[in-house]
């Protein structure tokens, strides 16, 4: 039997779970009541949580990886959401931190959105791309000509 869905969970619960999650939940001052959450920060929130996990699916299903730097895609995953923006998961993450952002009118976790996001782009430049590069070499190198880094 493949431990594969376990790996993706348990992926997921560390590294987005952790950064997009707990990360701003308690920079925001663990906030227990939800009463005076702020309706406008569903849009963001539900948004990223639906992109987040498409891209945990697409790992899944087509890359079969997980989103973890220790286990990642087998497959270059060029479909779906990744037709328009190279890491979609990252941004997916970052809308569900401008989500809490607005739902506790948090500066602070404002600011850590600022953070996060320079971090994702400089993992990004200076790690995935350089390892997609050595991993997928041609296929790589084609996908990066069609498809933008963002958006």
């Amino acid at each position: 039997m493949s431990t594969l869905p376990l790996r993706a969970v348990l992926a997921f619960l560390a590294l987005p779970g952790i950064v997009g999650f707990v990360g701003p939940w308690l920079i925001a001052g663990r906030p227990v009541s939800f009463a005076a959450v702020d309706p406008l920060a569903l849009v963001p929130f539900s948004a990223g949580l639906a992109v987040l996990l498409w891209c945990v699916a697409a790992f899944y299903r087509q890359g079969r990886g997980t989103l973890a730097p220790w286990d990642p895609p087998r497959h270059l995953v060029r479909a779906g959401l990744y037709r328009w923006s190279r890491n979609p998961m990252y941004v997916g993450v970052t809308l569900i931190i401008w989500g809490w952002a607005v739902a506790f009118h948090s500066p602070a976790v404002w600011i850590y959105a600022a953070i996060v996001m320079v971090a994702f782009h400089l993992r990004v430049v200076l790690y995935e791309e350089p390892w997609l590069a050595r991993t997928f070499g041609e296929d790589w190198l084609r996908y990066k000509g069609e498809v933008r880094r963002w958006f």
